[in-house]
């Protein structure tokens, strides 16, 4: 298989079996050869997160693809894994995140068809994403808190409470209030080594889709608690090893890791960045995250020796089509999906959100692309994500010509998938769509589209990470701009355009998005007047798949060639700050 590692080569082992120049803190090769003779103790860890649902393979279309193959897919990464802990027991399997949302099986079964297949992988440690909440907070507790977790793969959290009072009269959990919802922190022997998971969930949950989700739950920004446990964990509980799992993303953990020194580890998610090369603060902490929707995995090989890391490796795996599935995980796959996918045992599924029902197998071939849609270019490639992706471009223009509104808008969701040229089905679009939303208009004004724009670039490209809000630019169709990374707050965008006409700060736009009925005088979680929501012929809610779905039918031989490039940046992003390629740079905007 493909994999990238950071090796010491033969001179380096030489060395280290010779007792030459100290290794601790940086990133040689464990070398099979290397011997437990030298008194130190060894200990793997597994690292995988951002699934987005993916239960099976997915294209690969973004500029760097190596070829035609596909990436990604649960019994792939199984087979993988479990080679790499039979060839290793002392290790831990860990998850960071963002797992039952992001597919029409996971929506429909409320997280619970990703979770049938994981269950099988023996993972010894879970925090939980900002998706990790979207069905609620009493479905999120069924999944993961206590001894009867549907989910039993030990979720940790110090940054999320119970709502206190003063923070919620009505919370539906009162007799909890102000205390914490899952451990902050979990212990592992393995090997003799002691060590401390610390986890921290997002600092945000998914009120985008709708202002109750959260209800009963609290996030911090976690520094607090990150300053508190990492201090408990080495001086009270005196552990050999001490890893955080993260889901504030990459950028806000190196921020943190540099703040707070003591951390061995950090194994991150949020942002989807792929970290071949590890990033090492300068206070020794090591940092990876593993890109998105199952299509990578990572392993740090660790010596410990006198209660201290020693040195360590790591291996980024790349799971692809010259990995052979696991045929019990394969078949497990497809049981959970035999009621979506064409065959006697499809079912209608009852959409838990908008109570539509599914109206045809997630398989079907709903349309055609003449181009390859994502959203996931590196920032030094043609329409870096952070700014644009085509992905976006073609849900917007369905958006606004399904509905006949002046602008269509989607925010800067990170989750999606890859369509190479060809063929569109059902499932790609619930890859793009997974929330349970629908599609309506409304009247908004040139200065709130303007706000728009800059809040969701201030939220991306802030070089106070710690101010970031989640995701990246809004997407737009019937709207171009030129947009400067570097501008000041506010003033980023200039030169925009609505249906070639320059913008109008008070001028009335019908704008067209994503709606929930949850926020039934919002569109795009944005006040609006005069808002029509896309219905069935009958009356019966519309799921927003099926509404693109039906654009895609409607369009000459059913196949869309969205235009690109509708933001023009007048500057180039920033070069990358740590060794890999980024899609969104790490440390902002910063010339």
């Amino acid at each position: 298989m493909r994999r990238t590692a950071r090796t010491f080569g033969l001179l380096g082992a030489l060395l280290i079996a010779c007792g030459g120049p100290s290794t601790e803190g940086g990133s040689e090769s464990l070398s099979a050869a290397l011997s437990d003779g030298d008194g130190s103790k060894r200990l793997t860890l597994i690292h995988i997160g951002d699934l987005h649902g993916h239960l099976v393979p997915r294209a690969n279309v973004r500029q760097d693809a190596a070829g035609p193959g596909t990436k990604g897919g649960l019994a792939r990464m199984w087979r993988k894994i479990e080679r790499e802990r039979q060839g290793d027991p002392h290790s831990l399997l860990i998850n960071t995140g963002d797992t039952i949302q992001g597919s029409a099986e996971t929506l429909y079964t409320r997280g619970q068809a990703i979770v049938d297949v994981l269950n099988g992988f023996g993972i010894d440690a879970f925090v939980p994403g900002n998706w990790d909440y979207l069905y609620g907070t009493s479905r999120f507790l069924e999944l993961f808190d206590g001894p009867n977790a549907t989910a039993p793969w030990g979720g940790v959290a110090a940054n999320l409470y119970y709502s206190t009072l003063a923070q919620d009269p009505t919370t539906p959990y009162p007799s909890k209030a102000g205390q914490r919802v899952l451990p902050p922190y979990r212990l592992y022997s393995v090997n003799g080594i002691k060590v401390g998971v610390l986890g921290m969930t997002a600092a945000r949950g998914p009120q985008v889709v709708a202002p109750t989700t959260m209800k009963g739950f609290q996030l911090t920004a976690g520094d607090a608690e990150v300053a508190q446990f990492v201090g408990e964990l080495r001086n009270v509980e005196k552990v050999d090893v001490l890893v955080m799992i993260s889901e504030l993303g990459l950028a806000n953990n190196i921020r943190l890791a540099q703040t707070y020194p003591g951390i061995d580890f950090v194994l991150s998610s949020d942002m989807h960045e792929e970290t071949r090369a590890p990033v090492v603060t300068s206070n020794g902490t090591v940092i990876v995250e593993e890109g998105q929707d199952g299509t990578v995995f990572g392993k740090f090989s660790v010596r410990v020796k006198d209660h201290r890391v020693q040195r360590w490796s790591f291996e980024m795996f790349d799971v692809d089509e010259s990995i052979g599935e696991d045929h019990h995980v394969a078949s497990t796959v497809a049981e959970v999906r035999k009621t979506f996918v064409s065959g006697p045992d499809f079912v209608n599924h009852e959409n838990p959100f908008n109570h539509s029902r599914l109206k045809r197998p997630i398989d079907s071939v709903v349309g055609y692309t003449a181009i390859p849609l994502n959203r996931s270019n590196f920032s030094d490639q043609d329409m870096p994500g952070v700014i644009e992706g085509s992905s976006h471009d073609f849900l917007t223009d369905v958006f606004r010509t399904m509905t006949g509104g002046d602008v269509g808008a989607i925010r800067g969701f990170r989750f999606g998938t890859h369509v190479p040229p060809g063929p569109i089905r059902l499932e790609d679009l619930y890859h793009y769509l997974p929330t349970g939303r629908q599609v309506a208009v409304g009247t908004i004004t040139g200065a709130v589209i303007k706000n728009q724009i800059e809040n969701s670039a201030t939220g991306a490209l802030n070089p106070n990470v710690a101010a970031w809000t989640g995701g990246w630019l809004l997407n737009f169709s019937g709207l171009t701009m030129d947009f400067n990374p570097y501008g000041a707050n506010g003033a980023r965008a200039s030169n925009v355009r609505i249906q070639g006409q320059a913008l109008v700060p008070t001028k009335p736009y019908r704008y067209a998005s994503l709606w929930y009925p949850e926020a039934p005088n919002s569109v795009n979680v944005t006040p609006a007047t005069n808002i029509v929501v896309l219905k069935d012929d009958d009356g019966s809610p519309l799921d927003a798949t099926e509404v693109v779905a039906r654009y895609l039918q409607s369009l000459p031989n059913q196949t869309a060639s969205p235009e690109l490039h509708r933001i023009h940046l007048t500057a180039a992003l920033p070069a990358p700050s740590f060794g890999n390629r980024e899609i969104q740079p790490l440390r902002g905007a910063v010339p």
